[in-house]
């Protein structure tokens, strides 16, 4: 019995030291800093028959754009884009939504960034767009 356990305290041992040395790669969350954050109007073919979420109100379309900056030595994928985006009277144009959008690889370094948006079209503008972050993974996500 004693003999029995003393074994299973080696193997128990050696599987963690083993886990020390030898460790998968982490698909860990990756932090990417976005900035000079801005937007304009969509090109007409984009924003031709564009409505709202309620299905009968119009919706202006716009492409937010700006840098994102890796600052690791890896490319990162699928970073989530997070922010909150006001009108001219400080109302969410998108309610209880902070996920905006997708950028699908940031290589190493400072590269260029857009996606589209949609708001009702009654809400005035300017547009403040705040709090913008991502966060991707280090290796590709499967779908």
């Amino acid at each position: 019995m004693r003999l029995r356990s003393m074994q299973l305290i080696f193997i128990a041992g050696l599987m963690g030291l083993l886990s020390w040395i030898w460790t998968p790669t982490a698909l860990a969350l990756t932090q990417i800093k976005l900035s000079n954050i801005s937007y304009h109007e969509c090109p007409s073919e984009l924003a031709s028959g564009i409505v709202g979420s309620s299905g009968s109100n119009s919706a202006s379309c716009f492409i937010v754009t700006g840098k994102a900056e890796n600052s690791t030595r890896k490319t990162v994928y699928d970073a989530d884009i997070f922010g909150r985006i006001y009108d001219a009277n400080g109302d969410s144009t998108l309610q209880n939504r902070t996920r905006l959008g997708l950028i699908a690889e940031v290589p190493p370094g400072v590269s260029d960034f857009e996606f589209r948006i949609t708001v009702p079209s009654n809400q005035p503008l300017p547009l403040q767009l705040k709090q913008f972050k991502a966060a991707g993974f280090s290796g590709r996500v499967r779908r």
